[in-house]
């Protein structure tokens, strides 16, 4: 079954056979390689198991405490969540509102559509383009790497004022966002339409 497939490199368009076991299409304009035997099911697995990797992680890093503040003797520790809920409860609705969508609840959908895409496979399959717009929607608009370019400014530039401590949540947080960009670069949107093709 031939089917074309532009280079993702130079956009150049092939049309390509099936290809067995060992073999690789490369394009013939810039050499870019655009399809290994077996790497549909490699890219998938690979997606699903950093998309995996970050859910897990999804949950301490949103749970337990990130930072611990100390000024003038006292001590105050808050989580991601208890912070914007800290902001809800002092007033802060437009504050709190961002930081709750863009910094917990698009992460969150974004990598629950990754392992629907890559792992699970529960939506019929003409729901699958829909659901891939939505989590490019979604990681574009999710915010945890910049939250966490955030927090390192607070950090340099309040050092002097107020003593922070980093909370146990800071490395699950770290860790989450370097695999879910991980995933999201790994993810490869072809093989939403070779599995179809296949079936």
């Amino acid at each position: 079954m031939n089917r074309l497939r532009a280079c993702h490199c130079c956009g150049l368009i092939h049309e390509l056979a099936d290809v067995r076991l060992g073999q690789v299409c490369a394009c013939t304009r810039c050499g870019a390689v655009i399809q290994r035997s077996g790497s549909a099911q490699v890219v998938a697995t690979r997606t699903a198991a950093l998309a995996l990797g970050a859910f897990i992680l999804y949950w301490p890093a949103v749970l337990l405490p990130i930072i611990e503040v100390e000024r003038l003797g006292h001590r105050y520790a808050s989580s991601l969540l208890m912070g914007t809920i800290d902001l809800f409860q002092h007033g802060s609705w437009f504050v709190g509102t961002i930081v709750l969508v863009f910094s917990i609840i698009l992460p969150l959908a974004k990598l629950v559509m990754l392992l629907e895409l890559s792992l699970f496979s529960l939506l019929h399959r003409r729901h699958k383009a829909a659901t891939y717009r939505l989590m490019e929607h979604a990681g574009r608009w999710g915010m945890m790497d910049v939250l966490l370019l955030a927090f390192l400014v607070m950090l340099v530039k309040l050092g002097s004022v107020v003593t922070f401590h980093l909370g146990p949540a800071i490395v699950a947080f770290v860790l989450c966002v370097v695999l879910s960009m991980a995933a999201s670069l790994c993810f490869d949107p072809h093989t939403i339409w070779e599995d179809e093709a296949s079936t």
